[in-house]
């Protein structure tokens, strides 16, 4: 099998690529792993090959999923107009290249899986949504929509989509975690606000198996000539019968950003008497703010209806496990 990925050296997508190498290559399968990547001199681990973009746009490889990963961390910077234009581009561009080779090539892939993010919901405080949930309109819901309606244009070439809209990912070699182990370890970590928004988090180990497990279960479908699995609510409309669907991954159990801190610092044995007042967080970090601030509450429906089991189902067990 051969899987091409975009943002295949970023904090998910390396995780997806070592995980899967070790999972087929303990099955004795053949599993190839493409990087697609603006320079072909970027340092890359053993077994994975690199493709450049202006590569793709003359390659005639074949590949069976596409993983499509690439885009400027949201939370990375503060949300002036050059950045929102920059998030916006950096996952527009390498999509538009994916379905330009998409379109182009004559054996098509099997499976394109596409990121999103839980954001795609807009501030909806404690209210549960699933994939059928419907959205409010704000700035991070713009930019996973358009990026998830460029996606699906894949299906106009027959190709099955798969979008995956992720929470907050936790392992201790960065995102969100790795950014507040060294405060909380430092005895200075402490809750958000007034601490009781929710946080839709999913760690990292269940992100990669998430998205394995959506891959094998649509190719093994796909096999027994067999629409991608559904539950039914988290089917996309297209403008034709090829299958779309959309996921929700983060863990069963969110947790409020009190019970994270608290969680948190009992985990590392640290106080965490701390707290970043509102009106400092909206000062300090603008309209970005709201990630941190408002709250939401996001269950993986679609996941627990086809019968994925999570590794790390509760913030505890996953920071014992990730050794954070």
């Amino acid at each position: 099998m051969n899987i091409l990925i975009s943002g295949g050296s970023g904090f998910l997508g390396s995780a997806f690529s070592k995980e899967i190498k070790q999972r087929d290559q303990s099955m004795n399968k053949e599993i190839y792993i493409t990087w697609l990547t603006r320079d072909s001199s970027q340092t890359h681990p053993n077994g994975i090959e690199m493709l450049t973009y202006d590569e793709l746009a003359t390659s005639d490889k074949t590949f069976d999923v596409i993983l499509n990963l690439a885009g400027a961390g949201i939370a990375d910077k503060r949300w002036s107009d050059a950045r929102k234009e920059q998030l916006l581009a950096s996952r527009i561009k390498p999509t538009n290249a994916l379905l330009t080779f998409i379109a182009r090539t004559t054996v098509k892939p099997k499976l394109l899986i596409s990121g999103s993010a839980i954001g795609w919901y807009g501030t909806q405080g404690d209210k549960p949504l699933t994939e059928s949930s419907s959205f409010e309109t704000d700035f991070a819901h713009k930019l996973c929509d358009e990026w998830e309606q460029l996606a699906l244009k894949a299906t106009d070439h027959g190709v099955p989509v798969s979008i995956v809209r992720t929470g907050v990912v936790m392992h201790p070699d960065g995102g969100m975690l790795g950014k507040l182990l060294m405060p909380f370890k430092m005895g200075v970590g402490g809750q958000l606000g007034d601490g009781q928004q929710i946080m839709s988090w999913i760690s990292r180990e269940d992100w990669v198996g998430a998205t394995i497990f959506i891959m094998e279960q649509h190719l093994a479908n796909q096999t027994n000539n067999q629409h991608i699995i559904s539950s039914g609510d988290n089917t996309l409309e297209t403008d034709n019968d090829t299958p779309a669907m959309v996921y929700n991954l983060t863990a069963p159990n969110p947790v409020t950003n009190h019970t994270f801190t608290k969680t948190l610092g009992s985990h590392l044995h640290r106080p965490t008497f701390f707290t970043l007042p509102e009106f400092l967080l909206k000062l300090m970090f603008g309209e970005m703010s709201t990630l941190l601030i408002d709250g939401q509450k996001v269950l993986p429906q679609a996941l627990l209806d086809s019968g994925y089991e999570f590794q790390q189902p509760t913030l505890k067990q996953a920071l014992e496990e990730q050794k954070a």
